[in-house]
């Protein structure tokens, strides 16, 4: 099959490698599966989703990242934060590398 060459410029390509330096750990990705599949949520429900080798530290680390850099939206509610994702197209990430022969 042949590929089509993709130009980006310089400040897309800072771009996409943020992103994917963002996501790019297990339990981040595991965050934007949970949240696929319902949002918004909170960080304990996230945690109790995710399961029993999950800290509500870490885990509000983790999403505090993913929010400070784009890929997560929150909202306060009374004393709970509910997490949502801020672009749901940047779930296509699980399909690429379903497809990917690298995995």
């Amino acid at each position: 099959m042949k590929q089509t060459k993709r130009q980006f410029s310089a400040v897309t390509l800072q771009k996409v490698a943020k992103i994917l330096k963002t996501i790019a750990h297990p339990v981040k990705l595991e965050i934007l599966e949970v949240l696929e599949a319902e949002e918004p949520l909170d960080v304990s429900t996230i945690c109790q989703r995710i399961g029993a080798s999950c800290e509500s530290s870490m885990m509000s680390h983790h999403l505090a990242k993913m929010k400070d850099n784009g890929i997560l939206v929150s909202e306060k509610k009374g004393k709970q934060v509910f997490y949502s994702i801020a672009d749901r197209y940047i779930l296509n990430i699980f399909d690429c590398m379903e497809n990917c022969d690298l995995i």
